[in-house]
């Protein structure tokens, strides 16, 4: 048996109606990997879709846990292949992803991850908008969350560094492990191409607790870059309250 390049976690709470989609995009890689599907007790069809992949799955539980960091964190410690991510049960990855990612990180060989674009699919429309992703630079990371998580892929070697994800965070732990990942490892590798989609959704957290978002987004600027730019401020009224107003009414986002 081929051994794994990849370690994927896929947290998930009553995602059923998406996780099918999620675990086809990865069982359809042209890499090998090894998955981890960590249910937080669903009361919705996902034991059924973890059933129906289960044979081609290398691990998977369903019961009430820590939240989603600390499932993140349990799922790739059971693994052990040289690269690691994670994939939320409502994204998915296009095809043929994973090799352009791992061609990427052996071709660099420096920094502790790669990551390319991503999409948001607006599940409201069903259409495609491109989540803003940019080549790394500290004071554009400083100023916004350039980095788009389902588009990421991670060295094991840097995860286990600096401990994964923090489970102290509920919104903003992407953006700290970017931080911490580049502060430790060095600066990540920019892969110019769409390798992953990102679904918008009533049911998404930034959705619905976008003012805990932001507050935690902040706290990790302050944290990692020692001051929180002017821009943080100004734009707030926009991203917190007028958003969410606009989605509500049925408005542009």
């Amino acid at each position: 048996m081929t051994e794994p390049l990849v370690t994927i976690a896929v947290p998930s709470y009553n995602q059923g109606q998406f996780l099918d989609q999620a675990l086809s995009s990865i069982f359809e890689q042209d890499v090998p990997v090894e998955v981890f599907v960590m249910d937080g007790g669903s009361t919705d069809n996902s034991k059924e879709v973890i059933a129906k992949w289960a044979t081609r799955l290398s691990g998977h539980r369903s019961h009430k846990d820590a939240g989603q960091a600390a499932a993140i964190n349990e799922g790739i410690a059971l693994g052990h292949a040289k690269y690691v991510c994670w994939l939320n049960s409502d994204d998915w990855f296009l095809p043929g992803s994973l090799s352009q990612l791992i061609a990427q990180a052996e071709n660099t060989r420096e920094g502790a991850m790669v990551y390319g674009r991503c999409w948001n699919f607006i599940e409201k429309t069903k259409t495609l908008k491109p989540v803003w992703v940019e080549p790394f630079s500290e004071k554009r990371l400083s100023l916004r969350c350039i980095i788009a998580q389902p588009a990421t892929l991670i060295r094991r070697s840097a995860w286990q560094q600096i401990g994964g994800v923090d489970p102290a965070l509920h919104m903003a732990m992407d953006y700290d492990l970017w931080w911490r990942l580049y502060r430790e490892c060095g600066p990540p590798h920019f892969v110019d191409e769409y390798v992953a989609v990102n679904r918008v959704h009533a049911g998404t957290k930034t959705r619905n607790q976008r003012r805990l978002h932001y507050q935690e987004a902040i706290k990790v600027v302050r944290r990692h870059h020692g001051r929180v730019p002017s821009k943080w401020w100004l734009a707030q009224p926009y991203s917190v309250w007028l958003k969410a107003l606009l989605y509500r009414t049925g408005g542009s986002d």
